[in-house]
């Protein structure tokens, strides 16, 4: 195996803690969302019990944290949407290359989503700044467009490793990576 897939093989850990971190994060805002949507539904046919005038609006946000967090989870695992009706005819470097191509292609929605998330939440951005949740005045909407800067982190991250995983299988061969690892 060329030393520097043996080097690059060592920030391996920084991936795993990544998605050990964003699979826990996911796992506090279901909970969460759980809970408050318990507790908001229980308000409405319980006349003893007052639903939180806020339960609505903090479970869309902390749908929209667990949906764009998940998603780079999906990445990291392959198991997002693919199409894979061709794949058993293409030539194996044909079909290396399309999924380097559209590893490519995701990091690159994933650096849009963190300038732009960024862009959205800076103190002296015009959307967010001023947007407030309207059952809590207090409380701005940056907490609802953080997730997409989150994101576009973890998506750039979780795509260096699926691109060097793929730029590896091009140079190593199966039953050399085979012999390493055992």
């Amino acid at each position: 195996m060329p030393t520097i897939f043996k080097k690059l093989e060592k920030i391996k850990p920084v991936y795993d803690w990544t998605y050990k971190i964003m699979l826990f994060i996911c796992k506090l805002l279901l909970i969460g969302d759980i809970i408050i949507t318990s507790v908001t539904v229980a308000g409405r046919y319980f006349p003893f019990f007052t639903a939180p005038h806020w339960g609505e609006e903090m479970v869309l946000t902390l749908m929209v944290y667990m949906a764009v967090l998940s998603a780079t989870l999906a990445i990291r695992k392959r198991s997002h949407i693919r199409m894979t009706a061709f794949d058993k005819y293409l030539p194996k470097k044909v079909l290396l290359t399309l999924d380097l191509l559209a590893d490519i292609a995701v990091m690159a929605l994933g650096v849009v989503l963190l300038i732009e998330g960024l862009d959205v939440i800076k103190p002296t951005g015009n959307i967010a700044r001023f947007a407030k949740y309207s059952s809590l005045p207090n409380l701005s909407q940056i907490w609802m467009y953080l997730p997409v800067a989150v994101a576009g982190v973890s998506m750039v991250i979780f795509e260096l490793e699926q691109v060097f995983l793929h730029i590896e299988e091009f140079f190593v061969p199966q039953t050399e990576k085979k012999e390493v690892q055992a």
